[in-house]
């Protein structure tokens, strides 16, 4: 019988390890969990495991006199870790809530509680009355064992408690989830104070830690599909905006004159023409980020052509040694084009755009600059359009921003910030 009872033990023990360890490798690698649900889940899954190796150990020991002391030591352990898993959830209340854990009153109860809990279980050391390893290895409950699990079943009646009144903060998808974490685990929490089955109770949290996970990655994955879907279509838009029917027929009558004039030049404006609508095309199918390289060029074609058309009318200066980074397609282009089409077409005058890079501690920056008539952002026209989902897709694909100012004299600076995640290797 006690072999029966080991070997089922040792059973669910493995099957648990292996599922946690594939939860943390799954939170890791999935693409659509935030930074913040990643490290949470990893944190809950890694808990979990350690758990479940703790009870390995404890099973490992049972039932050998010589390994009292290291069965104590087990026991402390996965008391301690289960302290954990049952304030977790309130980390992720919070976090749904955007509060901080140091102003929150609900938090501070639950340190209090949890201060308590420890109490017990350091006290538990050295007395009994709540649970106690015997000389020949024998784990047996004292009479206030489950005294000892009252704060913490405390905590997950007030997680559950403020789960429900909280609801309406936060997606029906998280308050199921964390429903689904909370009840049963509170049920567990109950049934351990009066039976002994440490297993099948962690068990049952790793169960419906998968289950919650399920539900938030759900969740997480038709939000990264929607904005996905956002990204393509602002593409899309910018590409509409960038694709103008003058400026094709104007390259194209620039070329037809130049075939006469220049046959040279106009051979050198065909290929950046050519070059110019191979990128564009290419950043519709685009869906991550690309060297900042690869963007440089594509920009240098588009002015190659414009100033095949505007040679004593606009001016270009390039200071990019830093290119050592990543950003969304069609991101410089149509800065520069936006500055470019302002500039010409406010005036004959001739127009100076300066395309410049620089590394900074925490990011890289690019900064355009134009001495054209300026920025008007009260103008709501297609250009501007351009560079409000230039914006949008910055903050979705790579946490970056873009800030327009006026430029001392005259004309507009547009500045690209990229965090230093998205750098490539120098």
């Amino acid at each position: 019988m006690i072999e029966t009872t080991r070997v089922i033990g040792f059973s669910v023990i493995g099957a648990m390890l292996v599922t946690m360890a594939f939860g943390i490798t799954f939170s890791v690698l999935t693409p659509a969990t935030d930074r913040w649900s990643k490290h949470y889940f990893v944190t809950l899954f890694s808990l979990l495991f350690v758990c479940s190796l703790s009870c390995f150990f404890a099973l490992l020991f049972w039932d050998n006199p010589r390994m009292a002391v290291a069965e104590r030591i087990v026991y402390f352990f996965e008391s301690l870790f289960l302290s954990s898993l049952v304030v977790l959830p309130t980390v992720f209340l919070l976090h749904c809530r955007g509060k901080q854990l140091k102003e929150s009153r609900l938090f501070k109860v639950i340190a209090v509680l949890l201060g308590v809990y420890m109490i017990v279980l350091i006290a538990a050391q050295f007395t009994d009355v709540f649970y106690f390893v015997t000389a020949d290895n024998r784990y047996l409950r004292g009479p206030l064992y489950a005294w000892a699990l009252v704060p913490l079943l405390a905590i997950m009646l007030l997680n559950i408690v403020y789960a429900v009144r909280w609801h309406k903060e936060y997606s029906g998808r998280y308050f199921a989830a964390l429903l689904v974490y909370l009840l049963p685990m509170t049920a567990v929490l109950c049934i351990d104070m009066f039976v002994e089955a440490e297993v099948f109770v962690i068990l049952c949290m790793a169960l419906f830690a998968l289950l919650m996970f399920g539900i938030i990655l759900s969740e997480n994955l038709e939000q990264y599909a929607r904005q996905q879907r956002e990204i393509a279509n602002q593409r899309a838009d910018i590409m509409v905006l960038q694709m103008r029917p003058h400026f094709i027929y104007n390259t194209m009558m620039s070329i037809y004159y130049l075939c006469d004039q220049d046959p040279q030049k106009a051979k050198q404006v065909t290929m950046d023409f050519t070059t110019y609508l191979r990128k564009n095309f290419t950043a519709i199918v685009d869906e991550n980020t690309i060297p900042f390289a690869e963007e440089l060029e594509h920009t240098r074609a588009y002015l190659a052509v414009e100033q095949a058309q505007f040679e004593d009318t606009l001016f270009v200066d390039f200071d990019t040694p830093h290119t050592a980074f990543r950003m969304p397609p069609l991101t410089l282009q149509p800065i520069v084009e936006n500055a470019v089409k302002h500039g010409m077409r406010a005036s004959n005058a001739p127009i100076h755009v300066s395309i410049r890079t620089r590394k900074a501690d925490a990011a890289s920056e690019i900064i355009v600059e134009d001495d054209g008539p300026g920025f008007q952002p009260a103008d709501n026209n297609q250009p501007h359009i351009a560079l409000k989902n230039i914006r949008e897709r910055l903050a979705w694909m790579c946490k970056g921003e873009l800030v327009i100012a006026q430029r001392p004299g005259g004309g507009t600076v547009v500045r690209v910030v990229i965090p230093q995640a998205h750098r490539c290797e120098e």
